[in-house]
């Protein structure tokens, strides 16, 4: 009760904000936005057709301010992005798209299990890729003033993507912070990563799926990506083990972690192979489970800065392998 009261109150507050006073402002600030945007050189005719009719959208402001409600453990996190039926689907998928995906791995280095992984993750293999338009939904907060300098960063960056002709105002769609397409990149990644792999001259994150494969790989590849190397994998940890031993700063190789007392997760011995690792406990206070990570894990933070996002990757990447 008390956190739907909490949420009425939320609401409340932010119906307040975009009062008539509030809406003069907005467009006194669209105003300057858009003459920055064309000594930008985006056009006349994508602007009216991207800022013409846009008004700030309340919701959004409440889904930014709501962020830090959720609190998940790893166990749950875990069985909620990887379910059994996610491993599942993911398997069909790989399966469906092979050849693509096989094309695409060899080309950018990246192991396709990944990939799929990766879409699973972000829209359910393109299922969901968010409700929101979003040249509103980064204009709102750009204006709203919680973390503006960078929401205004990335709606010139949406503008830009306009301009170049890779999608309409009308289809660009994506979650309510501007992530678009089955691969959720922000405007920013979309023009840094996204590859126009089938030729048409468009990098289409949205409904091509050879650019989607493409720009998911390349997002990594040029994050430092290993094609020769997996993720990691969970292991157990040896009596009285240092917790402090347990941080991504502290790297030794998969020998020097056998020598403590480190194995696999059956017990079993490490894997010979040199590889620099780190041991990384996601359960705050717990020292299971426990995984030893290797490069292309800290590649993938570089997508999602979440050890909970991480580690699903992995684990789902190793799910869709299992199944050939």
């Amino acid at each position: 009760m008390l956190k739907l009261a909490r949420y009425a109150v939320l609401a409340a507050a932010l119906v307040l904000i975009w009062q008539p006073a509030s809406a003069r402002e907005f467009k006194a600030w669209l105003a300057e936005l858009r003459a920055e945007a064309q000594s930008r050189g985006i056009s006349e005719q994508i602007l009216d057709a991207a800022l013409g009719q846009i008004k700030p959208i309340p919701r959004v402001v409440e889904l930014d301010r709501r962020q830090a409600e959720f609190t998940l453990t790893f166990a749950q996190y875990r069985d909620r992005v990887v379910p059994a039926s996610r491993i599942k689907k993911g398997r069909a998928k790989f399966k469906a798209n092979r050849a693509l995906l096989e094309e695409i791995g060899a080309k950018i280095g990246v192991q396709p299990r990944f990939i799929v992984a990766l879409w699973g993750i972000e829209t359910d293999f393109g299922r969901v890729t968010g409700g929101f338009k979003v040249i509103p939904a980064l204009a709102t907060l750009a204006f709203d003033g919680r973390r503006s300098a960078y929401f205004r960063k990335e709606l010139f960056n949406a503008l830009q993507i306009l301009n170049e002709g890779h999608i309409t105002p009308k289809a660009m769609v994506g979650s309510w912070a501007g992530a678009m397409g089955q691969c959720q990149f922000m405007p920013s990644s979309f023009l840094a990563h996204a590859i126009d792999y089938d030729g048409d001259g468009r990098r289409d994150i949205w409904t091509t799926r050879q650019d989607v494969f493409a720009s998911a790989a390349n997002y990594l590849a040029k994050s430092g990506w290993r094609g020769d190397q997996t993720w990691g994998r969970e292991v157990t940890l040896p009596a009285g083990f240092d917790r402090a031993m347990a941080d991504l700063k502290v790297k030794k190789s998969i020998g020097d972690w056998q020598a403590l007392g480190v194995r696999r997760a059956n017990g079993g011995d490490l894997p010979e192979r040199q590889l620099a690792a780190s041991i990384v406990l996601p359960e705050k206070g717990k020292m299971s489970p426990a995984y030893m990570v290797y490069n292309n894990y800290r590649t993938t933070l570089r997508w999602n800065r979440s050890t909970y996002f991480a580690l699903a990757v992995g684990l789902l990447s190793d799910g869709i392998g299992a199944g050939g």
